[in-house]
């Protein structure tokens, strides 16, 4: 598989003792990697600064704004967003490379047949299945776990999108404007790791709020 076919994007927030095992994990593939994280996160700067990655300094905070900056610096035909935590099964990534050329977006659920999660919470379970009902009800999208990011996607058609959320509300913003476009998509079972070191950095309540204002706002409003 050829370099330049995709770049893996990994939004970074405090992740220095994480990030470096992920690397060290998908050397077996030939991707091109871009690291997207604020200028003061020095520590995590440091752990990775001796890896063959490329490193995105955010101009503005946020899990969104890491990812739509770091996609939009991706100059091959795919991107992927690969978190740095541990969570992500780097396995998948060839059957989502396969797919990704017959449609412009791969997304993976821990909650289809095959599918599983070390990782999951009651409230992170509860969560998903809510915002993904809504997202069949209101908006027609056929995704079982919303809020789950490992999305393979083409980068041009990424850039169409015109993503305006630089917080978690990415998550529905992002397959909510796909379907809207009449974008092709496709959803594939995948098995949630338990992440390597630290905590979830969503705020289940707070995080959650917001996304259902947003989802509420999407449904009146087309941009």
């Amino acid at each position: 598989m050829e370099q330049t076919d995709l770049t893996l994007i990994i939004p970074a927030k405090y992740e220095s003792e994480s990030l470096p095992i992920i690397l060290d994990d998908l050397k077996k593939f030939n991707f091109e990697i871009i690291v997207s994280l604020r200028p003061e996160d020095e520590l995590t700067i440091k752990a990775i600064k001796s890896h063959n990655v490329r490193i995105i300094m955010q101009k503005n905070k946020g899990y969104g704004n890491a990812l739509i900056e770091g996609i939009n610096a991706c100059k091959t035909k795919y991107f992927c967003i690969f978190n740095a935590d541990g969570s992500f099964d780097e396995n998948d990534l060839p059957k989502m490379l396969d797919l990704n050329k017959k449609n412009d977006f791969i997304f993976t659920t821990r909650y289809d047949h095959g599918a599983s999660s070390d990782d999951d919470t009651i409230v992170t379970f509860i969560g998903n299945k809510f915002f993904s009902l809504l997202g069949k009800i209101f908006f027609s999208l056929n995704i079982t776990d919303i809020l789950y990011t490992y999305v393979m996607g083409k980068t041009e058609s990424f850039k169409r999108l015109n993503i305006i959320n630089n917080d978690f509300r990415f998550c529905v913003e992002f397959p909510i404007k796909i379907q809207r476009k009449n974008m092709k998509y496709y959803s594939m079972a995948s098995h949630e790791k338990k992440r390597i070191a630290g905590k979830k950095k969503v705020s289940p309540f707070k995080d959650g709020f917001l996304i259902l204002i947003e989802m509420i706002r999407l449904f009146f409003f087309k941009n």
